[in-house]
């Protein structure tokens, strides 16, 4: 993990993450931490603006709480397939090629072909 946190953020992370995918109630994390109701929500807030959880409004035991749980993360399925046929790896300019040079992928025609018709296999 390379975002900066806190030991006690660090600790909570461990906690939520180790919790599951059913997650652990925002009170639960308090008690296990040693902390106060006001300094546990302020964890759970930075974690969260952090982007590494996500909040569930829920209520137990009659009162309101949340439920946090690790944010999924939700990436592009990439297979080798398409990264084999791009055409930087065939091109006879590849070691000619890059940013601020004259050759480069911005202005490449056969890139941009192969990206458009990836673009258009997506689509159907």
């Amino acid at each position: 993990m390379s975002i900066s946190l806190t030991p006690l953020e660090r600790k909570a992370y461990e906690i939520i993450r180790k919790s599951g995918k059913n997650g652990i109630l925002q009170s639960e994390l308090w008690r296990i931490l040693g902390v106060d109701s006001r300094e546990g929500s302020r964890i759970a807030l930075r974690l969260l603006k952090k982007g590494l959880i996500e909040r569930e409004p829920v209520v137990h035991n009659g009162k309101r709480t949340y439920r946090l749980m690790l944010k999924e993360e939700k990436g592009i399925d990439i297979n080798i397939d398409l990264v084999i046929n791009i055409p930087c790896f065939t091109c006879s300019q590849y070691l000619r090629c890059g940013e601020g040079s004259y050759l480069n992928p911005v202005t490449c025609p056969k890139l941009t072909k192969w990206i458009l018709s990836e673009v258009r296999k997506r689509k159907q």
